[in-house]
C-alpha cells in the first residue's frame, strides 16, 4: 500500500512524490479498502492530534512578548486541507443520500397508493355490507311499527271494555247500597244479595282479569316499542356509519376537505369485530320477529278474554234479574218488627241518664271532704321544728285523701261507663228510627231504584269493547 498526501484535487489522494512545492506534504496515511473515508478519518486523527500538540514556534526564538496560543504555517495548511475534505466526504454523503430519496420516495409512493386504492375498495365493500343490514332492519322496523298499531288497538278495545264494565259494577253497587239503605231484617244476605255479590264478585274478576291483560299489552308494547327504538338506533347508526364511509369511499387526495389528524391511528379501547358487528343486528332482527310473535299470540287470547267476559256478564244480569222478581214478594212482612225495640230503647235511655245524674252528684259530693282532708295536711306541714311530726293523724289524713280521690276514680269511671252505654243507646235509638223510616220504603227501593238501574246494563257489544 503507497502512502499518499492530499494534493490539490481534494477527491483524490496521490503519492508524496507527485506534489508540487507549494503542497504541503502530511505524514503518510495509508487508504484502505474503503476509498476516502478511510483518508479522511485518519487525517482528521492526525489533525485533531496536531492541534493538541501545538506549543508554539519550536526554531529557538523566543516568543515572549510576541505570540500568544498562535498556531504555525504547518497547522494552518492542515485546517485548510482537513476543511477541503471535510466539504468533498459531505458532497459524497449527500449525493448517495439523494439517490438513497428518490428510490424510497418511489417506493413509499407505490405503496401509498396501493394501500389507499385498496382501503377505497373495501370501504366500497362495507358499504354494501351496511346498505345490506340497514334494509332488513328497515324492514324489521316496519313490520314491528305495524304489529306496535294493531296491539294500541287491541290496548284501545280492553279499555273501553274495562270502562264498560265499570257500568254493570256501578249498577251493582248502587243497588247494594241501596238495599244497605233498609235497616233491620231487611239487610238479610237473600237471594237478590248473593246474586248482586256474585255479580259484584265477577265483574271484580273481569276487571282483574282485563287489568292484567292491558298490563300485558303495556308490557308487550313496552318490549316492542323498546325493540323497535333498538332497531332504530341499530339503523341511525348504520345510517351516520354509511354516510361517513361514503364520504371516506369519494375522498381523494386533491380534495380540500382534509387534514391532519395525529392521534387518529390509534385503535379505541372498544370496539366491534365485523363478525360481532353483523351479528350485533342480526340478534336485533331475531329478537324483534320473537316479539312481534308474543304480540300476535297476546292479541288472540285477548280477544277471546273479550269474547268469554261478556257472555259471563251477559248472563249473570239475568241471573239478578230473576232474583228481584222474588224478593219483592217478601218484603211487606217484617216492616213493624222494630218498634217495640225502638220502645225498648227509649225507656232505657231514659234510665241510663238518671244513672248518669246520680253519678254526677256522687262525684260532687267527694269535693267537700277531699277539700277538708287536703286543708288539714296543708295546715299540718307548718309546724315548727320538731312538731313537724309523722304522727298517726299525718298518715290518716294521707290515707283519707288517697281514699276519696280512688273513689272519685272509680265514681267517674262509672260515669265514663254510662256515657258510653247512653252513647250507644242513642245511636241504637237513630239506628232503629232509621230503620222505621227507611223500612216503608224498602219495596219502593228494589222495584223504583233498583231494576230501573239495571236497565241501563251495556250491550254485549259495548262489554266487548266495540263501543
Amino acid at each position: 500500500m503507497a502512502a499518499c498526501v492530499v494534493g490539490p484535487n481534494l477527491n483524490t489522494c496521490q503519492p508524496a512524490g507527485d506534489v508540487g512545492e507549494a503542497s504541503i506534504i502530511h505524514p503518510p496515511v495509508e487508504c484502505g479498502p474503503k476509498g476516502e473515508l478511510d483518508c479522511r478519518t485518519k487525517r482528521e486523527t492526525f489533525e485533531d492530534s496536531v492541534l493538541m500538540t501545538n506549543t508554539g514556534n519550536d526554531m529557538g526564538i523566543s516568543t515572549q512578548g510576541y505570540r500568544s496560543n498562535k498556531y504555525n504555517d504547518m497547522e494552518w495548511n492542515n485546517n485548510n486541507y482537513a476543511k477541503y475534505f471535510q466539504s468533498a466526504s459531505d458532497r459524497h454523503n449527500s449525493e448517495v443520500i439523494r439517490n438513497d430519496s428518490s428510490n424510497t420516495m418511489n417506493t413509499t409512493e407505490a405503496i401509498t397508493k396501493k394501500t389507499q386504492d385498496d382501503m377505497t375498495k373495501k370501504l366500497g365493500e362495507r358499504i354494501q355490507d351496511i346498505s345490506f343490514w340497514k334494509f332488513e332492519l328497515e324492514r324489521a322496523i316496519q313490520d314491528m311499527q305495524d304489529e306496535i298499531d294493531l296491539q294500541v288497538t287491541m290496548k284501545r278495545q280492553l279499555e273501553n271494555a274495562l270502562r264498560s264494565v265499570e257500568i254493570p259494577l256501578h249498577i251493582a253497587s248502587d243497588n247494594l247500597n241501596c238495599r244497605l239503605r233498609r235497616q233491620g231484617i231487611d239487610l238479610v244476605e237473600d237471594i237478590v244479595e248473593k246474586a248482586l255479590l256474585q255479580e259484584v264478585k265477577l265483574i271484580n274478576n273481569v276487571q282483574e282479569l282485563l287489568k292484567k291483560t292491558i298490563a300485558k299489552t303495556d308490557e308487550q308494547l313496552e318490549n316492542n316499542r323498546l325493540t323497535k327504538q333498538k332497531m332504530e338506533m341499530d339503523w341511525s347508526d348504520k345510517k351516520e356509519a354509511l354516510q361517513i364511509d361514503s364520504r371516506c369511499a369519494i375522498l381523494r387526495n386533491h380534495h380540500t376537505n382534509k387534514q391532519f389528524f395525529p392521534g387518529s391511528a390509534n385503535f379505541q379501547e372498544i370496539q366491534s369485530t365485523p363478525e360481532s358487528w353483523a351479528q350485533f343486528t342480526h340478534d336485533n332482527i331475531i329478537l324483534a320477529e320473537n316479539e312481534r310473535k308474543s304480540s300476535i299470540q297476546l292479541r288472540e287470547c285477548a280477544k277471546n278474554i273479550l269474547e268469554d267476559t261478556s257472555r259471563d256478564l251477559f248472563e249473570q244480569n239475568n241471573i239478578v234479574q230473576s232474583a228481584f222478581q222474588k224478593r219483592l214478594q217478601e218484603l211487606d212482612d217484617a216492616k213493624f218488627r222494630h218498634e217495640s225495640h225502638l220502645k225498648k230503647v227509649c225507656q232505657e235511655i231514659s234510665d241510663e241518664e238518671k244513672n248518669i245524674e246520680g253519678l254526677l252528684k256522687a262525684i260532687r259530693d267527694k269535693e267537700d271532704p277531699l277539700k277538708v282532708a287536703q286543708t288539714r295536711l296543708d295546715a299540718r306541714s307548718r309546724r315548727p321544728g320538731v312538731e313537724l311530726c309523722r304522727d298517726g293523724i299525718q298518715i290518716g289524713l294521707i290515707q283519707e285523701v288517697d281514699e276519696i280521690n280512688t273513689s272519685i276514680t272509680t265514681l267517674k269511671k262509672k260515669l265514663m261507663e254510662a256515657q258510653n252505654s247512653l252513647k250507644n243507646l242513642q245511636d241504637t235509638r237513630m239506628c232503629l228510627e232509621k230503620e222505621i223510616s227507611n223500612k216503608i220504603n224498602s219495596i219502593f227501593i228494589d222495584r223504583q231504584k233498583c231494576l230501573p238501574m239495571r236497565e241501563r246494563y251495556p250491550t254485549v257489544l259495548r262489554l266487548q269493547g266495540y263501543q
